[in-house]
């Protein structure tokens, strides 16, 4: 815009503004602030169902554990203790997965690279700003598109369809939890799985739990199997998103070998900036700044998103 003596570019990449600039600040507009009270979700067909498909093998994996393993056991303590310990990580779990999936990922609020807002940036003669083409947004630094969100979304790190959403800045620790819970629990079942078949090749098929030989070593068998899958996805995505918060380098940017434009923040100082403060077992709770948010539907045409 000529007029105020700065430009603007339709362009995907190497912005001007920070996500720490005044455009924040600008963007913090009666109709943002009511979108924060409301849970994010993605209409995304190939989503939903990984995420489905994720909770139903987490609840056969109890299942297994629990009724196949656990309940039939005649050492009382050994039950109780598994039992305990394995439902406290499939929970814990599952709360991170549903924290990541229903967490505004970092989204940038839509059509805002308007000739009012452009003036309120208060932006310096010849400063260049970027506006996203397709949803017609000015673009904050190290914002990237992402065409199932259909939203610009700050610091995203990739899209995972198994959460159902974008990991970037303001879910990337509930991912990065739902993958050491998921990981912790899947050792946690091939040891018991190891422990239940030597227990019934040393004694006796019948006894050693309440369902027949043959469906107790199905069984048990898809379950080593779901269990070294599991371990080996959630395991390598546990290491490189660690591997990238203490480098402050998402895994679009490394793809892209970008150079950084940015301060990085390595090693502790990227851990701080992403789980919140000081290292505590806060660090370890999907729970913290939980709360619940009023039920809204809007219905828009075209959206892939809605908000409960």
């Amino acid at each position: 815009m000529p007029s105020s003596g700065h430009r603007l570019r339709d362009v995907e990449h190497h912005p001007l503004l920070t996500g720490d600039d005044s455009y924040d600040s600008a963007a913090s507009s009666p109709a943002e602030a009511d979108a924060a009270d409301r849970v994010w979700f993605i209409r995304d067909g190939c989503g939903m169902i990984c995420a489905v498909l994720t909770w139903l093998l987490v609840v056969y994996a109890d299942f297994v554990v629990t009724f196949v393993m656990l309940l039939p056991s005649k050492d009382f303590w050994y039950s109780v203790v598994n039992g305990v310990v394995f439902n406290c990580l499939a929970v814990l779990a599952l709360s991170s997965h549903l924290r990541t999936m229903l967490t505004d990922p970092g989204a940038v609020p839509k059509g805002n690279a308007t000739k009012e807002h452009m003036e309120s940036l208060q932006l310096k003669p010849g400063e260049v700003i970027y506006k996203c083409p397709k949803c017609c947004c000015v673009k904050p630094e190290r914002a990237h598109h992402c065409s199932i969100c259909k939203r610009c979304i700050r610091k995203m790190d990739h899209h995972c369809p198994w959460v159902n959403n974008c990991v970037g800045e303001k879910n990337q620790r509930f991912f990065v939890l739902f993958t050491m819970y998921i990981a912790l629990a899947s050792v946690h079942a091939l040891v018991l799985c190891g422990l239940q078949f030597i227990a019934c090749v040393r004694g006796q098929w019948t006894e050693c739990s309440d369902f027949s030989p043959p469906v107790t070593v199905i069984l048990l068998t898809f379950l080593c199997l779901e269990g070294l899958l599991f371990f080996t996805f959630t395991a390598v995505m546990f290491g490189t998103q660690i591997h990238s918060i203490c480098n402050d380098e998402t895994e679009i940017e490394r793809l892209k070998s970008e150079k950084p434009t940015w301060e990085r923040r390595l090693r502790w100082e990227g851990m701080k900036s992403v789980f919140g403060g000081p290292p505590s077992l806060l660090w370890m709770n999907p729970f913290v700044g939980f709360r619940f948010r009023r039920l809204q539907t809007r219905p828009r045409k075209g959206a892939p998103e809605f908000s409960v």
